[in-house]
């Protein structure tokens, strides 16, 4: 199961926000993926409804050792005790791509985390905060510098933005799936 990571501000966000949120959730469900996020409120909050309401499965990395935090929408409830940003390293690592929505100071570490790491990241323009910055700033505006590691991809709505994130994966698992052993018989070594 393809696991999308979903990244954005907590907090009272604006309608607009909500809405895009809710819409990138369900997308993901329908595409019967399974969303990751840091399981609170705001951008994660609305992301957990749309998918939750459409029959997706939601996974939320808990920056506390209580559930208390959680939003009501989260099936699997993963409580780190980890501060945020050791939680939103996590949330990344977790992830096989991640869509940014609006974002804030943490989410620019969780962007930051997903670029060197190699995880798609796909912006959705037009959703405010830091999505709507990051291509302004970007080096050859979808790098996030000249070391080139992933390039980002920006979106204008969420199916664009759930489809890019699979197709993403998708060329990365064919990647994958080409390198072959010269020996098939010979298992893996760790």
């Amino acid at each position: 199961m393809l696991r999308i990571g979903v990244i954005g501000q907590s907090g009272e966000i604006p309608q607009a926000m909500k809405d895009i949120a809710y819409e990138i959730g369900k997308e993901i469900a329908l595409k019967g993926a399974l969303l990751m996020t840091g399981g609170t409120s705001g951008v994660m909050e609305y992301s957990s409804k749309g998918a939750k309401e459409a029959g997706g499965l939601v996974v939320g990395f808990l920056a506390v050792d209580s559930l208390d935090r959680a939003n009501d929408y989260i099936d699997i409830p993963i409580t780190t005790g980890l501060p945020f940003d050791f939680r939103s390293s996590v949330l990344i690592h977790s992830s096989d791509a991640v869509i940014v929505i609006g974002g804030c100071n943490d989410t620019l570490g969780e962007l930051s985390c997903a670029y060197l790491n190699n995880k798609p990241i796909i912006v959705l323009e037009g959703s405010g905060g830091l999505s709507s910055k990051i291509k302004a700033f970007a080096y050859e505006g979808c790098y996030i510098d000249e070391r080139k590691n992933i390039k980002i991809d920006f979106c204008q709505d969420a199916k664009a933005a759930v489809e890019t994130a699979i197709n993403r994966c998708k060329k990365g698992v064919r990647k994958k799936e080409t390198i072959s052993r010269k020996n098939p018989e010979q298992p893996d070594l760790i």
